[in-house]
């Protein structure tokens, strides 16, 4: 055998296996790259499940501002006072408020001279999944609140 010719096959034998590691390297970058975009479309999902949740909690607590203010106002005439708004709401049991318990109310009569100004304060709290055991899954549960103050005058 030829000296050439043997330092051509010494030379492919040391190139043996360079593809397989090459092939290799490209699966594990594929992988982590798959990998990463799995985590980013999970984040993308629980973003939107947070932001419907926070959606629905406000639009309860809008909506208990409102019950407050008919209360303080009636519709028939009366007396405006504070004692005539509830310290609850109870949404009705529709879609939109779904997961949403009793809204919390408070009402604040503020003077400044002969003016009086009332300040309605609407707490709501939307939930879903089962928060009360204590889990640390986050999956288990998601807990929203929104306030919403409102200040009226006679």
């Amino acid at each position: 055998m030829s000296l050439k010719r043997h330092k051509r096959m010494l030379s492919r034998q040391s190139q043996r296996g360079s593809a397989l590691m090459i092939a290799l390297f490209i699966i594990v970058v594929m992988a982590l790259l798959a990998a990463s975009l799995m985590r980013i479309g999970a984040d993308a999902d629980e973003g939107v499940n947070i932001e419907v949740w926070s959606l629905r909690a406000f639009s309860a607590a809008n909506s208990g501002a409102d019950a407050a203010l008919s209360q303080l106002f009636p519709l028939g005439g009366g007396s405006v006072s504070c004692s005539n708004v509830a310290s609850s709401w109870t949404p009705p049991d529709v879609v939109g408020f779904h997961g949403c318990g009793n809204i919390a109310l408070s009402c604040q009569e503020l003077r400044d001279g002969t003016d009086v100004m009332y300040r309605i304060t609407s707490n709501a709290t939307c939930q879903t999944g089962d928060c009360e055991t204590g889990s640390n899954d986050n999956r288990q549960c998601l807990r929203v609140n929104r306030s919403v103050e409102v200040e009226a005058r006679e």
